[in-house]
């Protein structure tokens, strides 16, 4: 088990696989989009498989592949099937935006894909436009069902945004009355690819009182190790409703994640600035012990939490990262 400055076990890596995505949320990138990394400058497909063989060496056993948005990269699925094939990697997921996923979900299920994590901030088709530019709701929602109907298991992740969806917030945990869903709530970040950070006026508590009004009470139930949302059941719902407090970050005592950037950056926090250039030792040169010690070394100095982590970095930089850089 591979363990941080911090006591805490590193086990869980999420992987971008691009920067590039189809949707266009206000929340994440401006309206032109933001400046794509130019493609000889991502990571290939064969360093990324490099890269988590040696994870997967010291103890990491988790996969997520994000974005951007992973399907708007070719070759995914023989990736995903390599990935697979690593000694050590016993679990591989996906966040995706289900705009381009539907098709693929009998082969996801074939290559033992056990989760997706899929972003769905409203049911209302206009609202949807409103907030990601793109009229794609319908894909989204085939993707939701198909999921379902595959059995594999999904998370509707949903940002919580002051005047833009609030309305939403009880349609969408209505869906765990019948559906065997977990519906999460996530505090919005400033990850806008902006020139502001994000304003807060709906934090975890406010979100929680939100639902109760209409639920009732909230019951927390187990989470696993290292869970960024916390959980709770509704009395007679199939599904689950997660909070998760991304701005307070108030997981991060138990946080077993780290992420490996589109361009090969390590971040050991999501509010970090990238603590070690991956891609660079991969050019470089570097074998596979040189790699374990550099990602070794970078590891004991990781920030106790994330306000640790945004304190390192340059001021004001923070807010021009965009979510589809970082890795979703």
């Amino acid at each position: 088990m591979l363990y941080d400055s911090h006591g805490r076990p590193l086990e869980y890596v999420r992987l971008a696989v691009t920067d590039r995505c189809n949707l266009r949320c206000f929340y994440c990138m401006p309206e032109e989009g933001i400046t794509y990394v130019p493609r000889q400058e991502l990571l290939s497909y064969e360093e990324m498989e490099r890269v988590v063989s040696v994870l997967a060496g010291l103890g990491v056993r988790k996969v997520r592949l994000t974005g951007g948005e992973p399907f708007v990269r070719r070759g995914l699925l023989p990736f995903i099937e390599r990935l697979g094939q690593i000694p050590g990697i016993h679990d591989i997921s996906l966040t995706t935006n289900g705009v381009l996923t539907a098709p693929h979900v009998p082969e996801l299920v074939r290559l033992g894909v056990r989760s997706v994590n899929l972003s769905l901030d409203t049911l209302d088709r206009a609202r949807f436009l409103r907030i990601t530019r793109r009229d794609e709701l319908p894909q989204v929602l085939d993707t939701f069902y198909a999921l379902l109907d595959a059995g594999i298991r999904v998370k509707l992740n949903a940002v919580v945004m002051d005047g833009q969806n609030i309305e939403d917030l009880v349609p969408l945990a209505e869906l765990t009355r019948e559906l065997p869903v977990s519906v999460r709530f996530i505090e919005e970040m400033p990850f806008n690819g902006g020139s502001h950070a994000a304003m807060l006026p709906w934090n975890h508590v406010r979100i929680r009182q939100h639902l109760e009004q209409h639920f009732g009470p909230l019951l927390p139930v187990p989470t696993a190790p290292g869970a960024t949302a916390t959980d709770y059941a509704v009395t007679g719902h199939a599904g689950h409703i997660g909070i998760i407090a991304a701005y307070s970050r108030t997981f991060c005592g138990t946080c077993n994640r780290i992420r490996i950037t589109a361009e090969g950056g390590l971040k050991t926090c999501l509010y970090d600035q990238g603590v070690l250039d991956v891609r660079a030792l991969l050019r470089g040169g570097a074998t596979d012990e040189e790699l374990r010690t550099a990602l070794t070394q970078a590891f004991r100095y990781r920030a106790a939490n994330g306000f640790e982590a945004e304190q390192r970095r340059p001021v004001h930089q923070l807010s021009f990262e965009s979510m589809s850089t970082i890795g979703g």
